[in-house]
């Protein structure tokens, strides 16, 4: 079980056990587990019921309308603690303030990530991007987007390019050609980070491109490439 679980989803797991009264985790985790399936993530959490709930206390007795010594309200909030909602602590960055438009000159950066602050995922099965905002000297995360919706669509990469088409640049760890050719035809250009490392690090990475930025950088930019000047000075001779 610890090897199936990310520390997001053992932590909402734990704050619900803990709201249901005397009820082992370990026992509780391996029930919802079972009832929900693995690996137990934030996104399977997020798609549990108060029913499935009231089904994994009663056990066998399920179908027999028994009495769980749980009330209704705090059935209602372990629920609410596994989508990860009411909680004192997360592992997740907290969101910066941002109004559109409030940093000229910025492009928008996507991260696949599965834990935390890190850039750890595959496009097609990351729990959730990272947004960020950002322009030379100045980066903020300004929205986490779950995939949970876009993998009940029936056209699961497509759903999940519509996520971030708001976005130039997305980076994750690897992404199928198929995958990849919906991202670009959203207007996002996706890079590939093989190794897991800080989201934070790879953004600050491509915001010291952002002064100079190679001819890729300057297309999605929409301005002229430093490299490029020189040919267009010829031009005009």
């Amino acid at each position: 079980m610890t090897a199936s679980i990310t520390r997001e989803a053992a932590l909402r797991l734990g704050m619900a056990a803990k709201e249901l009264g005397d009820v082992s985790v370990t026992a509780f985790a391996q029930a919802v587990g079972e009832r929900i399936g693995l690996p137990l993530t934030e996104t399977r959490l997020a798609a549990i019921t108060v029913t499935d709930l009231r089904e994994i206390l009663a056990g066998d007795h399920a179908e027999e309308d028994c009495k769980l010594g749980v009330s209704p309200d705090a059935l209602k909030q372990a629920v609410r603690l596994l989508w990860g909602q009411d909680m004192g602590y997360s592992e997740l960055p907290p969101i910066d303030k941002y109004s559109e438009g409030s940093m000229p000159g910025s492009i928008r950066v996507a991260c696949a990530s599965n834990t935390g602050e890190v850039l750890d995922g595959h496009f097609g099965s990351c729990e959730r991007f990272l947004i960020y905002q950002v322009r030379p000297g100045e980066s903020r995360l300004i929205a986490i987007r779950p995939t949970l919706e876009a993998d009940h669509a029936e056209d699961r990469n497509a759903a999940r390019a519509v996520l971030i088409a708001d976005c130039d640049v997305v980076f994750l760890q690897s992404i199928g050609g198929p995958a990849a050719a919906k991202v670009v035809r959203a207007n996002v250009h996706p890079i590939k980070v093989p190794r897991p490392e800080s989201a934070r690090a790879v953004v600050a990475r491509l915001q010291g491109s952002l002064r100079q930025p190679p001819p890729w950088l300057a297309k999605v930019m929409g301005v002229p490439a430093k490299s490029l000047e020189r040919f267009a000075e010829a031009e005009d001779c």
